[in-house]
């Protein structure tokens, strides 16, 4: 994918590479986890551990893409975008809409690798 110009050009790209649900679900636990620990950090004054929360956020979310999808995380070439990214796969799967999402812009709420993206109307 060439650098998108602003984040409606990339959230199909990033749904893309998150097809599979359980990789979606190591996202959610991933970003939740880290935002739980960023809360206690604050709470606490112990700024030193905010290395810790990049793990925390991360590591599952890349154990999904490296195992269960088979691809690179777009964090690597999009790091920003993939950050928004997560926030808005999150917000989605907590107000109930990420199930709609995955099937208006795929068809199914688990896609196969291969399958298109469905054209816009």
């Amino acid at each position: 994918m060439s650098a998108p110009r602003n984040f409606s050009e990339f959230w199909p790209f990033y749904l893309g590479e998150h097809r599979h649900p359980v990789n979606r679900a190591l996202h959610y636990f991933g970003t939740s986890s880290a935002y739980l620990f960023l809360a206690w950090i604050a709470w606490h004054g112990r700024w030193s551990l905010f290395p810790l929360a990049l793990v925390i956020g991360y590591g599952p979310a890349w154990i999904g893409h490296f195992f269960i999808e088979r691809n690179k995380p777009a964090s690597f070439k999009f790091p920003l975008w993939s950050l928004f990214g997560d926030m808005k796969m999150l917000r989605l799967k907590l107000t109930g809409r990420m199930r709609g999402e995955m099937i208006r812009l795929f068809g199914s709420t688990a896609p196969a690798p291969d399958a298109p993206q469905r054209a816009r109307t």
